[in-house]
């Protein structure tokens, strides 16, 4: 890898929270997202997912990394860093 390619490559650190969502006509209990947040190191975004697990209306958080490429904007999959609680199956995510 060139520098030129480390340099379009950006890393995001995300804690994701959630919420239990109420079953609705269509019968169907899950999960949504309540929280969104990107810190600037993978040890404050599990950090703060840990913390955040420990309220009593979060049903679960992830802290997790992404990269995105700077120059066409392309997303690669979520490495989870943490899932504590009641999280989505990866391929819900």
């Amino acid at each position: 890898m060139s520098n030129s390619d480390e340099s379009a490559t950006k890393i995001h650190y995300i804690c994701q929270t959630y919420v239990e969502k109420k079953a609705g006509s269509d019968g169907q209990a899950g999960l949504k997202i309540a929280k969104q947040l990107e810190h600037s190191t993978a040890s404050e975004a599990q950090n703060r997912a840990e913390r955040e697990a420990q309220f009593e209306d979060c049903a679960g958080a992830d802290a997790y990394m992404i990269s995105e490429d700077s120059n066409s904007g392309e997303v690669g999959l979520p490495r989870f860093l943490v899932r504590l609680g009641n999280v989505p199956e990866f391929d819900d995510f």
